[in-house]
């Protein structure tokens, strides 16, 4: 859109007052002028034409030299209005991406949600999960046993953004489709495996653990898809060991077969579960070692689940510069009695 017969005269009313005083009010107007010019979408070009014509009737001696230079301002300024309005237009379909991500982040956050158990007598549980962007790569998610126990189950997408979450959307709808009999980890495991192999881009892989707490035995058993290995706290010795547990990532081989492991758990030991963006914690130094996250851990280990796991990674955190390179999931679970 280009300057009005009204908008024309007073540009230049005010270009003439200026040249003559100088005056800073003067130069407000000329501001008010450029802000109300915006509103009407008016481009730069059609301002340096605009300011052409009107210095021109003003002045009718302008060396010829000072007009070429504005026809060459004015040649800049096409390029840079067709730049400009390009920009713009980016900028607003990002505004628009931008409010369909936090939609999608927040049913995310609403389908995916979980909560962490408080009638297991015997056990004691503290969970954080913080994306590194809007949207979740990681999942974690508890389930009510019959018998007492709980289950838990935590996983990690080879890949990220919405495609992720719609990955963990599946798994969950598939984990909650699952016979109540037939909820042992390596069987959740061998069934998830098929529900991704044939639903889930080859581009794309997901690591997970899965492992039930039987309160009557004192018992952990657990089965893993090629996920971060957690670690084992045996408070007898006051040793941390790794949770080891063979198994191939979900998604490759539909008939793959998972091994299940099992834990004793006496007073005070804890299980400790974790995601790739707490052992690979980068900072400019390089990435964080197992025994990085253990000696964090012992740090806190005085204090209660939920407080350590939230200990542990506002020091991360610090240590990032409170920017998170990846997702971050920790899980404890520690035998009460």
């Amino acid at each position: 859109m280009s300057f009005d017969k009204e908008m024309k005269q007073l540009y230049r009313d005010i270009l003439g007052n200026y040249i003559q005083t100088q005056d800073e009010q003067v130069l407000y107007q000329g501001q008010k002028l450029s802000r109300k010019s915006l509103e009407n979408e008016v481009s730069p070009e059609d301002i340096v034409s605009i300011h052409k014509e009107v210095i021109e009737e003003i002045y009718s001696d302008i060396p010829e030299k000072v007009l070429h230079s504005l026809d060459f301002l004015l040649e800049v300024m096409i390029s840079y209005g067709l730049a400009l309005r390009e920009h713009q237009t980016l900028k607003s379909k990002q505004r628009e991406l931008r409010s369909e991500i936090e939609v999608a982040a927040n049913v995310q956050q609403n389908l995916l949600g979980t909560n962490i158990p408080d009638n297991v007598d015997t056990l004691e549980i503290g969970a954080v999960s913080v994306p590194a962007k809007q949207m979740n790569g990681d999942y974690f998610h508890f389930v009510d046993e019959d018998n007492g126990g709980v289950s838990i189950a935590i996983a990690d997408v080879i890949g990220k953004g919405i495609p992720a979450a719609m990955c963990m959307s599946m798994i969950k709808y598939a984990m909650d489709s699952l016979p109540d009999s037939r909820k042992n980890p390596s069987y959740v495991l061998e069934n998830l495996n098929n529900i991704v192999e044939r639903n889930v881009d080859p581009s794309m892989f997901i690591t997970m653990f899965y492992g039930t707490y039987h309160p009557a035995h004192n018992l952990f058993t657990y089965a893993s898809a090629g996920h971060e290995p957690g670690f084992y706290y045996e408070a007898s010795t006051d040793t941390f060991h790794d949770l080891e547990a063979r198994g191939l990532v979900l998604g490759v081989d539909r008939h793959v077969k998972y091994s299940q492991y099992e834990k004793e758990l006496h007073k005070d030991d804890m299980i400790i579960l974790l995601t790739d963006g707490v052992t690979e914690c980068r900072t400019e130094e390089g990435f964080l070692e197992r025994l990085d996250i253990i000696k964090l851990i012992r740090k806190y280990m005085h204090l209660t689940p939920q407080e350590i796991v939230e200990a542990v990674f506002k020091e991360l955190e610090k240590l990032q510069e409170f920017q998170l390179r990846d997702d971050f999931t920790l899980i404890i679970l520690k035998k009460a009695v």
